[in-house]
């Protein structure tokens, strides 16, 4: 995070952009703050409302003119003017024309229209709210009444409409509150109901960006890709029976929320060197949800790893002019791991979310040498025919002529050559292209299966995926002997037998290795992720448009598909903010956040320390503050809770200034004399020295009077006191604040972060959070 003030720093981060091609044009946000009308929108007529747009949108023409030196070219370089609540616009400038306006003193930060990327039947039961079958009916669902009269907003890849996800059934009218609609686009046959209440798709961004809209699917919320359907059903998806992949996980998918309704926001598109959705695209779309009404925005996406300024980022900004809309906002954390330090989307405000597994596998058997079985994962809708083995051969000793040994080795398109892979199951090693590409890679050679082999970053995690072809995914050590076997036979031979549906299995969760780890990269004082949920091998709703690997040969289509990723959990934590959201109307973003943190498990179904793909304890840089545990959040007994203001005081400790501080909040701010430390769920604290440290935070109690002791679970090297050590609560939504005192006992123990806890309980309640320290030396 900058030191100094943001727009000196991003100033000259654009004059670097100066030379040599200024003349270039590029797209740019242009970002302004908080609109002084926005309190004012929610009551105002149609009309009334597009007066105010109208000239919100004038004023940025007039801002932009004063660089551009006429106001009809500033009105045809901008292309999205932010008129609702985030001021701001979105223009195609060059470098010297955006150095420039960020000079301005109305300006708070000019950045580029960056790039993102988009980062169930069994996971509710595993959970604990779902009844056998994933059914939903436990009494943790029943007590929030199924998130009944919430509407979760979803910022993805659209929505498939006719999906059985998105069924109305008793839903009774739309709220009287909506202010959304339903924007086909130019697809007639979309259309909304009462489940999915709003539709809106946004692409100019994309456009801007270098995307090619070349057909009428670009120019509607519909899903083209699959994604956005599988996220947003998962988060609030109306119960469907009989969902399954092929027959594997059979049950009824349902989302956490079976009873919200349901508003999708397209801002991703096919990739366009790497990137899905943008950032001018992603603003508009905050901007319209908040009007729009909802009461939580799930949003799948994010930075490959990449850290930027807070206000150099559109998610960054657009969920804290949510979030102080009393919007929570749920986010992924990212699919950079395992690499420390890989998180992303870490702004204090914002709900970060990791990827973990469920009691749920897909066991498919690679059987070689006679009697050695491995048991791998696969979702494979063919089998092999007959049981007689088949040849196997290490993928690298099959190159094609003109590509090199290591292309074969991870079966990139093309790299293999049909006379010595065809009829032959090949191993392929995982790593750069997709899982289920290798496999096509394959089957396009003439390969009659396919074993996929972790590397030894990918450790143990395997995944199963729909396959083109029979296959199994295996984890590393698990390759390392069939290699073996392959580089120590003359004519090696094997099967790999049909998959099946094994529930119950453990350990679980484990942490998925690809889930992005921290310490946040740009505050390490604030913890990320927060919490992790179930994100590998999710059931849930898809799209009709492509076929369940997204790839353009394969035609099978399916109605409920399998994915993984940091995108599949942070959807799960949308839907149980919104049964919390239900049961507790009053409660602020950050009590909910707290809830749910407080009351995670660090331990998996063995009752041992949830672990990592490489089977050693992921701790909170994997985890956070553990796995949701949606029944006992509902009844937190303390939450710590925060507001906007508090947010606005973390911003004054790095330094940003009181000027750019009141055009971000829409009023007038100043930084108090004495900053307080924010009060988040969980207690970070680096660089240490022999003087020790000490924080604050404060409790507030949502539930019965009672006395609270605190726990400790001491940190190697660094001794924690808290004071006091008991806290006495006489009524509901009483206060109380209390200290933590760090005393470095052996600086070496903790020079690379060491962890513990801190549990408030009354007996019955456990209020938990997760301790990291680092010292100096």
């Amino acid at each position: 995070m900058a030191s100094l003030g943001v727009v000196p720093f991003l100033l000259c981060a654009l004059l670097l952009l100066v030379q040599p091609s200024a003349a270039e044009k590029r797209s740019y946000v242009v970002y302004l703050g908080d609109h002084a009308h926005g309190s004012q929108l929610h009551d105002l007529a149609a009309v009334d409302l597009a007066a105010l747009e109208e000239k919100a949108a004038d004023s940025h023409s007039e801002l932009l003119a004063t660089v551009l030196g006429d106001k009809a070219k500033a009105q045809d370089a901008i292309f999205y003017s932010y008129t609702k609540h985030i001021n701001g616009f979105a223009a195609n400038l060059d470098a010297a024309e955006a150095a420039e306006i960020a000079r301005l003193p109305e300006v708070v930060s000019v950045f580029p229209n960056r790039g993102h990327t988009l980062h169930t039947t069994r996971s509710w039961q595993f959970l604990g709210l779902a009844g056998p079958g994933g059914v939903p009916r436990g009494a943790s669902w029943r007590k929030a009444k199924f998130g009944e009269g919430v509407i979760i907003g979803n910022l993805d890849t659209g929505v498939w409409p006719e999906s059985e996800s998105f069924r109305d059934h008793g839903l009774g009218p739309v709220p009287k509150n909506w202010k959304g609609t339903c924007d086909k686009g130019k697809d007639d046959k979309f259309h909304c109901n009462g489940k999915l209440i709003g539709a809106r798709f946004f692409n100019k961004g994309y456009i801007s960006g270098g995307g090619e809209l070349d057909g009428r699917e670009y120019y509607t919320p519909r899903d083209s890709e699959g994604h956005g359907t599988h996220t947003l059903s998962t988060a609030g998806g109306s119960p469907a029976p009989g969902a399954s992949v092929f027959g594997y996980g059979n049950g009824t998918a349902t989302g956490g929320s079976p009873r919200a309704r349901v508003a999708a926001y397209r801002v991703c598109y096919k990739p366009v060197n790497g990137s899905s959705c943008y950032d001018a695209d992603i603003l508009a779309a905050f901007d319209a949800a908040i009007h729009d009404g909802v009461h939580i925005l799930s949003v799948s996406l994010g930075g490959d790893g990449d850290a930027y300024d807070y206000f150099e980022d559109g998610i960054a900004i657009g969920s804290f002019h949510a979030v102080r809309r009393n919007i929570s906002v749920v986010v992924s954390a990212g699919n950079s791991g395992p690499k420390p330090g890989s998180i992303s989307n870490v702004a204090p405000w914002m709900f970060t979310v990791g990827a973990s597994t469920m009691d749920r596998e897909f066991p498919s058997y690679v059987v070689f040498n006679g009697t050695t079985r491995i048991e791998g994962q696969s979702l494979s809708e063919t089998a092999l025919s007959g049981k007689k083995p088949y040849p196997l051969i290490d993928s690298a000793q099959a190159a094609a002529p003109g590509k090199s040994q290591e292309e074969a080795q991870i079966c990139l398109q093309g790299s293999l050559d049909p006379k010595k892979v065809k009829g032959k199951i090949v191993v392929c090693l995982r790593g750069s292209n997709a899982r289920v590409a290798k496999g096509a890679t394959v089957l396009l050679a003439g390969g009659a299966g396919m074993v996929l082999a972790n590397d030894a970053s990918s450790g143990n995690e395997v995944i199963a995926d729909a396959y083109v072809l029979p296959a199994t995914h295996i984890k590393f050590s698990d390759g390392l002997l069939l290699y073996s076997y392959l580089n120590s036979t003359k004519s090696p031979v094997g099967l790999v037998e049909k998959p099946v549906t094994s529930l119950l299995t453990k350990p679980a969760p484990y942490m998925a290795a690809f889930s992005s780890q921290g310490p946040n990269p740009v505050n390490p004082e604030i913890l990320k992720p927060d919490i992790t949920a179930p994100g590998v091998s999710v059931i849930a709703a898809w799209t009709r448009a492509v076929s369940p690997t997204e790839l353009t040969f394969d035609e099978r289509r399916v109605a409920y598909a399998t994915q993984s990723g940091t995108s599949m959990s942070c959807p799960h934590v949308s839907g149980i903010v919104g049964l919390i959201k239900a049961l507790h109307p009053d409660w602020s973003p950050a009590a909910i956040k707290s809830a749910i943190m407080t009351t995670a498990i660090d331990v998996d179904n063995k009752g041992e320390s949830i672990l990592n793909a490489s089977l050693v304890p992921a701790g909170p840089f994997g985890h956070g503050a553990g796995h949701v545990w949606p029944s006992r959040a509902m009844n937190p007994g303390l939450v710590y809770d925060l507001g906007p203001e508090q947010y606005l005081d973390f911003l004054c400790s790095l330094k940003y200034n009181a000027s750019v501080l009141a055009m971000f909040n829409g009023v007038p701010y100043k930084c108090p004399e004495k900053l307080q430390d924010l009060n988040y769920p969980s207690i970070t604290v680096v660089n240490i020295t022999a003087t020790g440290a000490t924080v604050k935070r404060t409790v507030t109690n949502v539930g019965w009077p009672g006395i609270y002791k605190a726990l400790v679970r001491q940190p190697a090297g660094v001794h924690v006191t808290v004071s006091p050590d008991v806290l006495e609560f006489k009524k509901k939504g009483e206060q109380k604040t209390f200290e933590v005192r760090f005393e470095v006992k052996s600086a070496k123990l903790a020079k690379h972060y060491a962890f513990g806890s801190l549990v408030w309980t009354n007996g019955k309640q456990f209020v938990k959070s997760p301790i990291v320290v680092q010292t100096t030396a």
